[in-house]
């Protein structure tokens, strides 16, 4: 696990892959991918992204540092 964000986590803990999260999310897998490995993204990409996990908006803090 990356320490920026808990992404991986949070999808293993779901038992989702990444294609599986990265379609939920309307993302593509590589996309995904990067995250995981804590590079940076866009806001809209982090929600899209709480969204698919079935997390709130305000639960940000939770899974991006």
């Amino acid at each position: 696990m990356h320490p920026q964000n808990r992404v991986k986590k949070i999808r293993e803990a779901k038992m989702l892959s990444k294609a599986e999260l990265a379609r939920l999310a309307g993302i593509s897998p590589l996309t995904i991918d990067r995250i995981e490995k804590g590079k940076p993204c866009r806001m809209a990409t982090k929600r899209k992204i709480l969204l698919a996990l079935g997390l709130e908006i305000h639960q940000k803090q939770t899974v991006f540092e």
